[in-house]
């Protein structure tokens, strides 16, 4: 490719929740450890001395975000392997005292699938429904535990329609049962403030691609205490629970990624909010029926999931794919063509779930970006219901 190859105009990016852009000085840093620090960090040797700093001042800079310790800190190559890590992990550390666990019917599949795993294996599983708004009833969970119950696993904020669960009233529960709580903030950190402290969790699992560091790097919050059994096998890497030389470049990535996000989480919280409320009056004051999906407060304030009356969401993203790039829910599962589960335990109807979109916006959206998407969705909007109607 040469050097005056034509630039090609990007759409809006409007799917911050599937993949976030790697910030500028994330990727700086990133390079510097791919390029001249590429030692491996269990190295005696100097090139190892400045990897393994490089991996501690980023488990320093991850536990100042969420308010932990830097030895509770442990680094995984995504927030699936996190997860799969904090729900197989403490139970199977945990079966001679019980094997009862606890989750929602709204989780990501890397929770969802662990437990399904667990059950196979011969723990008792409950799936706690949900409200409308995609939340759990605290009393329902407290009438749920059982003497033998040993964890309870509930996302701190979904990740399609970006409802935020009462996970301080979930931990005065299990506190008070002496039962684990593991909660999924790989959609949180970053947009809101998370402190391990507040939330009074025991487990917590970060994606570095979430907030503007890259894929492949994640991470699990353990509290001093916990017992855990890896999953995987090998070296004694990260104190014995997650075996394997670590991904120095990610790891000091999502590292200067939770710096930033320490100093800009809320200034950026209250401008994401600003910016998504603006688009979503403008859709609303176009769009007769427009329906908003999730906690109307709860929710994270860059996400706005929105059925669409008389069109399937896909129709109206295939429509629009040359202005702006967004999904009908979670990327985790965007080619399957099914109804989200999510919004299925939610209670919508399936005409309602087929014309749900997901957009949820950013660090470098702008409001010209704004106007001009919502602009876009409306013009597609009103072109497509002339002549479909959803069945």
């Amino acid at each position: 490719m040469t050097n005056d190859t034509k630039k090609v105009d990007m759409p809006i990016y409007l799917d911050y929740n599937a993949t976030t852009p790697v910030d500028s000085n994330v990727a700086d840093i990133m390079d510097l450890y791919l390029r001249r620090y590429f030692g491996n960090p269990s190295s005696g040797h100097i090139y190892g001395v400045h990897a393994h700093e490089a991996v501690e001042l980023a488990r320093s800079n991850l536990a100042s975000l969420i308010r932990a310790q830097s030895d509770e800190i442990i680094f995984t190559s995504c927030a699936t392997e996190a997860n799969n890590l904090a729900i197989c992990g403490s139970a199977r550390a945990m079966r001679h005292i019980g094997r009862h666990i606890i989750t929602s019917a709204v989780e990501h599949p890397s929770v969802v699938q662990p437990f399904l795993r667990l059950r196979d294996e011969g723990w008792d599983v409950t799936i706690l429904p949900v409200d409308k708004f995609g939340r759990i009833d605290s009393a329902e969970l407290s009438s749920a535990i059982r003497d033998d119950t040993v964890l309870v696993s509930i996302m701190h904020s979904n990740n399609e329609v970006g409802t935020i669960q009462p996970i301080e009233e979930i931990s005065e529960i299990t506190r008070r049962h002496g039962i684990l709580l593991h909660t999924d903030a790989s959609q949180s950190i970053g947009k809101v403030e998370v402190s391990v402290e507040s939330l009074g969790v025991d487990l917590l699992t970060i994606a570095g691609h979430k907030f503007y560091a890259s894929k492949g790097v994640g991470a699990l919050y353990v509290r001093r205490g916990v017992l855990m059994e890896p999953v995987l096998v090998g070296a004694g890497h990260e104190n014995g629970i997650r075996p394997g030389t670590e991904n120095v470049p990610g790891i000091a990535g999502i590292g200067e990624a939770a710096r930033i996000a320490s100093k800009l989480v809320k200034k950026e919280s209250l401008q994401l909010r600003q910016l998504r409320d603006e688009l979503y009056s403008k859709l609303l004051e176009a769009i007769p029926g427009l329906a908003l999906n999730g906690h109307p407060k709860y929710r994270l304030p860059n996400t706005l999931s929105l059925s669409f009356p008389q069109i399937k969401g896909k129709e109206l993203l295939d429509y629009t794919k040359e202005s702006i790039a967004a999904s009908v829910g979670s990327a985790c599962h965007e080619e399957d063509g099914a109804i989200s589960g999510v919004l299925g335990a939610m209670g919508l109807s399936k005409k309602e779930a087929l014309g749900t979109v997901r957009l949820s916006i950013g660090r470098f959206t702008t409001k010209e970006e704004i106007a001009h998407a919502a602009e876009a969705i409306i013009a597609a909007w009103r072109e497509l219901s002339k002549t479909q109607i959803l069945c």
